[in-house]
């Protein structure tokens, strides 16, 4: 297999004790950090460039002038590499607007969430989101207050100029909307 160079296989020559300490201390770990996240991120292609991403971040941290001395190299390299992924994440989420998805993914296996659970929640924070733009203006309007942000039916009234049972009568009815655009979508089981 043909792998491409590794800024494991090449430190500064130029820093001897440096040079010595990564060898050591970094590059044995880079079998198990390209493990890591091709187990972590299977969608992630570039494991070899992220692993080298990272062990020159981590080379860059350590020539810096105020470097302190790291407890832990291996857990250095790994906490660096996510970070390199998230970053790569939002450069492609940026590049392509709309695969929010990707991000997102990312980020919920990062942090060691379900990640299917996050996405499912976000789709579904979406659908509802569409839901309300759908609505009339003022009955939208009702339902963000009170649903949204969690205003009461009196707190609501109050800020609108209405009467309490006029903005009751709008959650219900908005609610119902919604909940009949979720049920059409399949986000919301059962029939009406």
């Amino acid at each position: 297999m043909n792998t491409p160079p590794s800024i494991l296989d090449s430190p500064r020559a130029a820093e001897p004790e440096l040079s010595r300490w990564f060898v050591e201390q970094v590059r044995p770990h880079e079998p198990a950090l390209k493990s890591w996240l091709r187990a972590r991120f299977p969608w992630l292609g570039e494991v070899d460039d992220i692993a080298q991403e990272a062990a020159f971040r981590l080379w860059r941290r350590q020539t810096a002038a105020n470097a302190a001395p790291l407890a832990s190299p291996k857990a250095a390299l790994f906490t660096i590499a996510r970070h390199a992924v998230v970053d790569l994440a939002r450069r492609r989420a940026v590049a392509n607007t709309g695969t929010v998805s990707e991000l997102e993914r990312l980020e919920a296996a990062a942090d060691g969430e379900n990640v299917v659970a996050k996405v499912v929640a976000r789709e579904e924070l979406e659908f509802f989101a569409e839901a309300l733009r759908r609505l009339p203006s003022r009955c939208r309007q009702v339902v963000t207050l009170a649903k949204v942000y969690g205003m009461s039916e009196r707190e609501v009234a109050e800020r609108l100029g209405v009467s309490e049972t006029t903005i009751r009568t709008q959650i219900v009815r908005g609610m119902e909307r919604c909940t009949e655009y979720l049920r059409q979508r399949g986000v919301v089981r059962g029939t009406r």
